[in-house]
């Protein structure tokens, strides 16, 4: 191995020290307690170090977002696994959505609730974000008028109820009935 390629590896290997290191402290205080004083601390390096990979707190916000619609894409790929027919492939689809959102509260508050450079719907999109938009896509069946607006409802529709949920506007006795509501008119 060269010294460029131990060199990029070790930095990629900073990168993702950093990166988990703001997951971790995010799940335990909230990001609010996340600073890049804070970060450095924890992961041994000096502010500068964090400042030659992120410009600041914003960009490392938006690492851990692009962190979350991977494994979000992962979640709603693996849904549909052994599934068969459009309604329960649709039903799956959302439930993993949904229990993505109750499982990841701070990585999903990085995604959609916090401020965040990342585009949505242009050509700056990340490709984890689109793979994740491609699932639900791919959810709704072949063929559909208007796919892409159906695609971003229904996205809207899972984010809605995911906000509504944490926050107790929808008991947890009423998500399944949310949920059957949502694919029967998706379906």
């Amino acid at each position: 191995m060269s010294i460029a390629e131990r060199r990029e590896r070790q930095r990629a290997e900073r990168h993702e020290l950093i990166v988990a290191a703001a997951c971790e402290l995010a799940e335990a205080e909230g990001w609010e307690a996340v600073t890049t004083r804070r970060l450095a601390e924890l992961i041994d390096y000096s502010q500068p170090v964090l400042y030659s990979h992120f410009k600041g707190k914003a960009d490392i916000m938006a690492a851990v977002a692009v962190r979350g619609f991977e494994e979000l894409a992962a979640r709603l790929r693996m849904s549909k696994a052994d599934v068969a027919g459009e309604p329960d492939i649709l039903r799956h689809v959302c439930a993993a959505y949904l229990d993505f959102a109750r499982s990841r509260p701070v990585i999903y508050e990085a995604m959609f609730v916090l401020p965040t450079r990342i585009k949505f719907a242009s050509e700056q999109t990340p490709a984890a974000l689109r793979a994740a938009f491609a699932e639900l896509l791919a959810a709704l069946g072949p063929n559909r008028e208007m796919a892409e607006f159906r695609a971003e409802v229904l996205w809207s529709a899972l984010h809605g109820m995911a906000v509504l949920e944490r926050s107790g506007r929808i008991p947890p006795s009423g998500a399944a009935s949310c949920l059957n509501v949502l694919v029967q008119t998706f379906s």
